[in-house]
């Protein structure tokens, strides 16, 4: 019989299996931080904190708020840190560092260093907290929305926001002072949206629960409903198709079956509107397939001058032009 050890192989997984995700940000985070609260981010000397360790999807995370570039699970962070090329380097520097003997000779290190500090009683899903300062709107948001035919009124009527300040978790949320930013306000919880700030960044943050529907009060008793992916299409189309509706994305996680029931008992048809984009079309084939609705896109010809929604178009041509295509397809 063979006697020794069997040799582990050195994945985040066996890492994972001897220290936690936070001993990982405990050990090599420079600044003092808490979970779930901004804090100066390590990367950068900087006079506003932009940099949080969250658990808001069920496991440790971070986030640079100044640098989309740089958000993902502990193993990126040290990746990230110190500049190294691969995650197996990022494997090998923590096993050394705290002794976990899986591809070193262990040093014990790990029985000084956790015992120090009390784990985290729980990594469940947890919801940000968003407060949020308002103000009025000034000339120059006005101006961005009236593009896509929106008044103050509208703005108002649908839970837009101008946004003086904003905190995360109590803590002071960084702007900037030149970009556009408004908050979506949903009974209690907030999705900030920022126009311009890069994709990764545009929506956040965001505590709305994905379910959440705009105006799902005016589907009652309808022959139809149309079903808009985003609140900016939403605003548009019910100008021209009073029983619209939007869900907060493209992803199937929208539609719980609460929605779908919902939907199903207060109209008789429905229409299901995503992007005319490669993603937008395999996202509402597969929704509408799954769940027996009709879909109307935008038409794949305005693609090639970057129109995907019907907010763009209507910012591009006009109102005209969204109600002649529904009338063509018999909606109207």
């Amino acid at each position: 019989m063979i006697k020794g050890k069997r040799r582990e192989q050195l994945t985040p997984e066996t890492v994972l299996s001897k220290i936690s995700e936070y001993d990982i940000f405990k050990w090599y985070m420079p600044n003092p931080w808490k979970m779930n609260e901004v804090t100066f981010s390590p990367f950068r000397i900087e006079n506003n904190p932009s940099f949080l360790i969250g658990n808001k999807y069920g496991n440790l995370s971070f986030i640079d708020f100044a640098d989309a570039n740089k958000r993902g699970n502990c193993f990126v962070f040290v990746k990230l840190l110190f500049n190294l090329s691969s995650i197996d380097d990022v494997l090998r520097l923590i096993d050394r560092d705290f002794g976990l003997g899986i591809s070193t000779k262990g040093v014990e290190e790990v029985k000084r260093v956790v015992p120090e500090y009390k784990q985290p009683e729980s990594l469940g899903k947890r919801y940000s907290l968003i407060q949020v300062v308002t103000r009025k709107f000034t000339n120059e948001e006005l101006e961005y929305w009236n593009q896509y035919h929106q008044s103050i009124d509208d703005l108002k009527e649908c839970g837009v926001y101008s946004i003086k300040k904003l905190y995360l978790n109590k803590s002071m949320f960084p702007l900037k002072d030149t970009e556009l930013r408004f908050g979506y306000f949903y009974d209690g919880h907030w999705k900030i949206y920022r126009p311009f700030a890069d994709k990764k960044s545009k929506w956040v943050p965001n505590n709305v629960p994905i379910t959440t529907m705009d105006g799902k009060d005016r589907i009652v008793n309808c022959d139809t409903a149309f079903i808009n992916k985003s609140k900016k299409d939403y605003m548009v189309m019910r100008k021209l198709f009073p029983c619209s509706c939007a869900v907060q994305n493209e992803g199937m996680g929208c539609f719980s079956p609460e929605n779908v029931e919902f939907l199903k008992a207060n109209s008789k048809r429905q229409i299901l509107s995503f992007d005319s984009d490669i993603t937008g079309v395999e996202n509402s084939q597969q929704i509408t397939k799954l769940f027996d609705f009709g879909y109307c896109n935008v038409p794949k010809k305005y693609l090639k001058e970057g129109i995907k929604d019907w907010a763009d178009l209507a910012k591009t041509y006009d109102m005209k032009t969204i109600e002649d295509y529904l009338k063509q397809k018999q909606l109207l």
